[in-house]
């Protein structure tokens, strides 16, 4: 602990001289931060090879040697940051010039390898993958176009999923058995997760080995009835090609979900009852190897429920209920002990909290408690039976990594206590790295004792620090302001030389969603530097996280539920008119911007705050929650036949009419998650009211609009000419 203090001692005075320097020789400040720069990787931080813990006191990564092109697996020791020895190297490998990933089976004697990649959804991608036996080098071919391969705790078998079936691989014998044989696209899928599932619920892979390798539990979706989207791709030939998937959006029919049991030595199957349902959003295994945990969600999302299922008689038993009045969230924290006891995290006490369960559902203990939130759970150290997670307790902009007792005794800080502080644990957990990044700070990698005993800095940012001392960059000032009776974080970014005596256009970032952070004390993103360009042409840059954002207790997040757009809106524009009253400020020269929600958000700011917004700039944004998805929308809002007025009074379609200012509207017709539609229904409102705007629409380009040659490039460009003439130079005439 002493050690822990002593580095945050440390940085924090070499951050104050570097702070109490930078004041000193502003004037010596003269690059100013171009867009070319932002987007080329000028200031992008050192960041760590992406490693897998091992077992034992050793992690696996992924490496690349320049000098003989082969991609290796290469193992180093936790104690000593040192190579052990390189595991694979693709040179080895005849059939296969590289790969780009690979995972191990339990006991790390097989690997399965990867390559030939192709992306389906934001995160799915089939390819080309591979077995190989560490001990007799013998590589054997898994499967082509094929998604998710994964051992057998037995390491006689692999499952996988292709063109929407299931197969089982034997590697001893090749021998290929084919569990279902329905799956058909845009109708059946059996064992990988819909487009919903898959960007809702965050998995893909839906099928998991019993412990003892005798059963595969799988998910199947029966998308039939789920109506259909579709998307023209431009491309480059000469007719474009046409995206089609099952969408299923808010109110519409999602697909019928089943938890289905293949028993592998019988060649056998059955559906499993799990009562009334919508949603599956997990299967877990406990430490019984016939006992499956299931969990379920109605459609409203606030009734949950855990079924253990008996896989001997395929019976299911309740094991835990829980019910909110706004929502349950799906995580995956659900962790079984030696004991088949569980860990189980909740927001049932109005924040979220850890908690130890028997394996008949009844409450041990409450782990962690609290006036802030648990933000991460890393996992449970069995032999000294100590849990790991990450929480706000030193403030809702923090993260600090700690350990408790399963008894919810002896808590200890792990970490330093202020700015960002994520941990990759070991697999044993007798060691984590820990990333520490602040607003000043940039990302320093850092090995840690699980004790909180600091053992070695790995990597750091001094260069970057360094360099970007030479540019005109402003430091965060974060704050509070009160609005509607709460007291808001912020941020703010002023001019180099502020003086304030003058007035200053300015500009509002968000994005504002349920349980979302942006006023966070961390490193800079891209868009942060983007901010700081402008601020060097002389705007203010704010952020302000209002009602529904994350971080300060369910009835914080929650209030805005049954209408998003109502309070988030209320908050952005009474924070705009505060502000606005500051002597510094620019009172006509008021713009937001924001992406995705945050284009919701700045588009109904723009025309329900009128009289203090000129200006406002929507990425990608949903216009009307009834074009978005089932599972995202309902979860907050209900259905629209439920709730039509929630949907309809905060849509921005319905106040095209009020539209005074400067609109810039962006989005990318590729979009498979917030739809084009949404804003060529805007347009089309826009137009029935006779109001004129800008728009920027990007051809085949998804969500991020990242895709191509100088994609974000010319996007911040557009969005940079656009706040310089209707912002910053009106300000300054």
């Amino acid at each position: 602990m002493k050690k822990i203090v002593f580095l945050a001692t440390i940085l924090f005075l070499l951050n104050g001289e570097k702070i109490t320097a930078q004041q000193a020789n502003q004037n010596t400040k003269t690059q100013e931060i171009t867009l070319e720069e932002i987007w080329n990787g000028t200031f992008s931080a050192k960041r760590m090879n992406s490693l897998n813990s091992m077992n034992g006191d050793f992690y696996a990564v992924l490496n690349y040697d320049r000098n003989t092109g082969a991609t290796t697996i290469d193992k180093y020791s936790y104690k000593t940051l040192e190579k052990v020895e390189t595991i694979l190297s693709s040179n080895e490998l005849q059939e296969v010039n590289s790969f780009s990933s690979y995972s191990f089976n339990n006991d790390e004697t097989k690997i399965i390898l990867g390559t030939n990649f192709e992306k389906i959804f934001r995160r799915s991608f089939k390819g080309t993958f591979y077995a190989y036996d560490i001990a007799s080098k013998e590589l054997t071919l898994i499967g082509k176009e094929i998604q998710e391969p994964v051992f057998s705790p037995d390491n006689e078998k692999v499952a996988f999923a292709k063109n929407n079936n299931l197969f089982i691989k034997n590697v001893k014998t090749n021998a290929v058995t084919q569990v279902t044989v329905d799956g058909k696209k845009n109708s059946i899928i059996n064992g990988i997760t819909d487009w919903v599932y898959e960007e809702e619920f965050a998995f893909v892979r839906a099928f998991e080995w019993s412990n003892n390798s005798t059963y595969l539990a799988y998910l199947r979706f029966d998308e039939t009835n789920v109506p259909t989207f579709s998307m023209d791709m431009v491309g480059s030939e000469l007719y474009p090609s046409q995206q089609v998937f099952k969408y299923p959006k808010a109110g519409e029919e999602n697909a019928k979900v089943s938890l289905h049991m293949y028993n592998v030595s019988k060649a056998s199957k059955k559906q499993i009852s799990l009562g009334d349902y919508e949603y599956i959003p997990r299967i877990k295994w406990s430490n019984s190897d016939d006992i499956l945990v299931a969990t379920t969600l109605n459609r409203h999302q606030n009734n949950l429920n855990l079924f253990k299922v008996n896989a001997l008689n395929n019976t299911t038993t309740l094991l835990l209920n829980e019910t909110d009045k706004a929502y349950v969230d799906i995580t995956d924290n659900l962790t079984f002990l030696v004991d088949n006891s569980f860990i189980w995290t909740s927001e049932k006490e109005g924040y979220n909290h850890i908690y130890h369960y028997d394996f008949n559902g009844k409450l041990i203990n409450q782990i962690t408690k609290g006036n802030w939130e648990v933000t991460n759970y890393y996992g449970f150290n069995e032999r000294k039976k100590t849990i790991y997670y990450q929480s706000v307790e030193n403030g809702s902009t923090n993260r600090g990594v700690y350990s408790i007792g399963l008894d919810g005794r002896k808590k200890k800080l792990l970490s330093n206590n202020d700015g960002q502080n994520n941990a990759a644990f070991s697999t044993n957990l007798n060691y984590f790295i820990n990333t520490f990044s602040s607003s000043d700070t940039p990302p320093i990698y850092s090995l840690f004792s699980d004790k909180g005993k600091m053992i070695k800095v790995i990597k750091d940012n001094t260069q970057l620090k360094e360099d970007l001392s030479a540019y005109k960059l402003s430091p965060k000032e974060f704050s509070t302001i009160n609005i509607n009776g709460n007291e808001l974080n912020m941020w703010m970014i002023k001019p180099l030389g502020f003086d304030k005596t003058k007035k200053y256009p300015m500009l509002m970032f968000q994005y504002s969603g349920p349980g979302s952070q942006q006023v966070a004390n961390r490193w800079n993103g891209a868009n942060d530097y983007w901010h700081n360009m402008l601020a060097q042409k002389g705007m203010i840059v704010v952020c302000v996280d209002g009602r529904g954002t994350g971080l300060k207790g369910a009835n914080f997040k929650k209030v805005t539920q049954k209408e998003l757009g109502k309070y988030e809106v209320e908050d952005q524009i009474a924070a705009a008119k505060a502000l606005a009253k500051r002597s510094y400020i620019d009172e006509d020269n008021i713009g937001i911007w924001g992406w995705s929600y945050g284009g919701f958000m700045s588009t109904n700011c723009l025309l329900k705050g009128n009289d203090v917004f000129s200006t406002a700039i929507a990425v990608a944004p949903v216009t009307s929650w009834r074009f978005y998805d089932s599972v995202y929308t309902e979860r907050y809002m209900q259905t629209p036949q439920e709730n039509a007025s929630g949907y309809d009074d905060n849509s921005p379609i319905n106040y095209a009419d009020k539209l005074e200012g400067n609109y810039l509207l962006v989005h990318g017709t590729g979009d498979d998650n917030v739809h084009v539609q949404n804003s060529m229904r805007m347009i089309n409102a826009l137009i029935a009211a006779d109001k004129q705007f800008d728009m920027f629409i990007v051809p085949d380009r998804t969500h991020g609009i990242y895709k191509g040659k100088n994609t974000r490039l010319n996007l911040y460009t557009k969005m940079t000419n656009f706040i310089e003439e209707h912002l910053i130079e009106k300000s300054n005439k």
